[in-house]
């Protein structure tokens, strides 16, 4: 839940207002009334947690992804597109209101343990300011207190290197996690100590992998080890010590989607969350942006992506003959679990005034079939408008698992042992019958030829399978490919499911009622509840964005009109031209 920095306003105005009016008010008086007690810091410190995400940045935050076709190419990777201009994020406001805290919090006549708790929970906060700029910019100024406008050689100097902020980061990352008392919080709302070692957890990973694969910073490759280390440690922290487990509520078939649409966090691997609460009219617009033809961006996954998920027995299913014709009726079943709890299919249902009706992927949404449910309600009474009073997750149980995998094998000290209980226990709770308790030794050419061909390591290369299903839309893609260095993968073509041949009607959900139908000629007469869709080359005013692979069969296309270019200098944003006209000191990152 959102804490704002009016409560501070508040107690300052508050502070202020004395019975002798002759009197001057100072700003000592405003800094002891919010630093002289330790309600005071509580209050201030809420304000920091307007730092964290919140609902439909994490719901909507995989839209630009490798897997994830939508309404419109994001200008970030069309040609020619995007540059200094259109960048942002060059914010310092929020850094301000830390490091004033951290100034003032020294009043001793606050228990010192009390101090230094609000002083790494600030921290934290600093660290994760920090680490978001350090994501989209590489190389930016450490500040580490407040600047006066006087203060021209602050104000206007040049940028710090990259791995002097991250020391900075670690710094302070490690400060909160020995400092902050809480160690578990209820409502899944509060940073504790053990959320302090899960971002410290997804930090170090980001920054050891970074180090690791983009080679043209070689002053970052010795110290690459030393982080996934951090990673490795902050991880078993977490899985020793937090007292979380992976969901198995529900059975194989439910449990993993709970997480997702659970008015209150599931608590046994929910970490922190961004609350939703109807009392006080808190609620996040998931279902409008994720069923919206018009609202949110439309987003489906597509079908190289889909083909990832597992057979329910552990193989692969792109080992199947015939795999790539198959029709989506048949291809979505026998499937990982978590597939049926991220897409519609099967027998999938929505509840429309009460009554639970067949709800196959609806072509008004979707562009490619695989229509995402993961963060939706399933009553369409939540479809208008910011309805949704489900708790969105921002960190749980199943990333640190993975972080801690990942960071292993980087570092070539992953085991059986570890397999079984990370990777392992995932696929259990989805239902994957073989193959969880020890780790692969084949790789899977599919695997490594569409997405990781750098990769030879089975484990290390099934960990990234994992990682992307288990944590497919919740915003973790893109900066898994800048670290990996796989921005290329942007370019992918966004694909669909497999249409044998134009003209027919087809049933997507083996109900026996048809669903939808693809034409280059319109039928003169067409069938109530079935949806139907023009594949011709050409439409009137210009060419047809939606096509078949192979013209009159095949894979659904969507925007190959619309090219999508990677370079190399995407890896990170470019300085906004509006702040560098400000202070040319900033510089330019490389390409841009």
């Amino acid at each position: 839940m959102k804490r704002y920095i009016s409560f501070i306003a508040a107690v300052i105005v508050m502070a202020g207002c004395t019975k002798n009016l002759d009197q001057t008010p100072e700003s000592t008086a405003s800094r002891n009334a919010v630093f002289g007690s330790e309600k005071g810091l509580e209050l201030y410190a809420n304000s920091f947690y307007d730092i964290l995400p919140d609902a439909a940045t994490i719901h909507q935050g995989d839209q630009m992804a490798d897997y994830a076709a939508r309404t419109q190419v994001p200008d970030f990777i069309r040609d020619g597109a995007f540059g200094p201009r259109q960048s942002s994020g060059w914010s310092w406001t929020a850094l301000r209101n830390i490091n004033y805290f951290l100034e003032n919090c020294n009043n001793p006549a606050i228990p010192q343990d009390v101090r230094l708790n609000y002083i790494g929970l600030a921290r934290l906060f600093r660290a994760l300011f920090y680490f978001d700029k350090v994501k989209r910019f590489g190389d930016v100024p450490w500040i580490n207190r407040t600047i006066e406008v006087s203060d021209t050689a602050m104000l206007y100097r040049g940028r710090d290197p990259r791995t002097l902020v991250m020391d900075s980061v670690l710094a302070d990352l490690n400060f909160a996690c020995q400092n902050i008392k809480a160690t578990s919080d209820n409502s899944r709302s509060l940073i504790t100590r053990y959320v302090a070692y899960g971002f410290k957890s997804r930090i170090c990973l980001f920054e050891g992998t970074f180090r690791k694969y983009h080679t043209e910073y070689p002053q970052l490759a010795a110290s690459a080890n030393t982080w996934l280390t951090e990673a490795v440690t902050a991880s078993q922290k977490v899985m020793d010590e937090g007292g979380f487990t992976l969901n198995t509520a529900g059975g194989t078939d439910k449990a993993y989607r709970q997480l997702f649409t659970s008015k209150t966090p599931v608590s046994s691997e929910i970490m922190l969350s961004v609350i939703s609460d109807a009392a006080l009219s808190l609620f996040n617009d998931a279902n409008w942006w994720w069923t919206s033809a018009t609202y949110g961006a439309r987003v489906s996954l597509i079908r190289t992506f889909v083909n990832t998920y597992l057979n329910i027995d552990g193989t692969t299913f792109t080992s199947k003959a015939g795999y790539d014709t198959m029709q989506f009726v048949n291809e979505v079943k026998n499937r990982d679990m978590r597939l049926q709890q991220t897409i519609r299919m099967g027998d999938y249902k929505r509840i429309n005034g009460g009554t639970p009706e067949p709800a196959p992927p609806v072509f008004s949404y979707t562009y490619t079939g695989y229509q995402p449910i993961k963060w939706t309600l399933d009553d369409t009474y939540y479809d208008g408008g910011s309805r949704n009073d489900n708790s969105i997750c921002i960190m749980r149980l199943a990333e640190i698992l993975l972080n801690y995998a990942e960071a292993k094998a980087e570092l070539g000290t992953f085991t059986d042992a570890d397999w079984n209980k990370t990777v392992g226990a995932l696929r259990r709770r989805a239902g994957i019958t073989n193959g969880t308790t020890t780790k692969p030794v084949a790789v899977d050419p599919y695997l490594q030829s569409k997405y990781f061909a750098n990769i030879s390591d089975p484990s290390l290369l099934e960990i990234r399978r994992e990682r992307g299903i288990e944590l497919v839309l919740e915003g973790f893609r893109f900066p898994d490919l800048i670290r990996w260095k796989a921005g290329k993968l942007m370019e992918m073509e966004w694909n669909g499911f497999y249409v044998p041949a134009i003209d027919k009607l087809m049933d997507l959900n083996g109900d026996g009622i048809n669903d939808v139908y693809f034409y280059k000629v319109k039928p003169a007469t067409q069938l109530a509840g079935v949806t139907y869709i023009h594949v011709a080359p050409t439409v009137s005013g210009g060419t047809n964005p939606q096509l078949l692979s192979k013209d009159t069969y095949g894979e659904l296309t969507w925007l190959n009109t619309i090219p999508r270019k990677w370079d190399d200098k995407m890896y990170l944003y470019p300085i906004p031209e509006a702040d560098r006209q400000v202070n040319p000191k900033l510089g330019q990152n490389p390409g841009w």
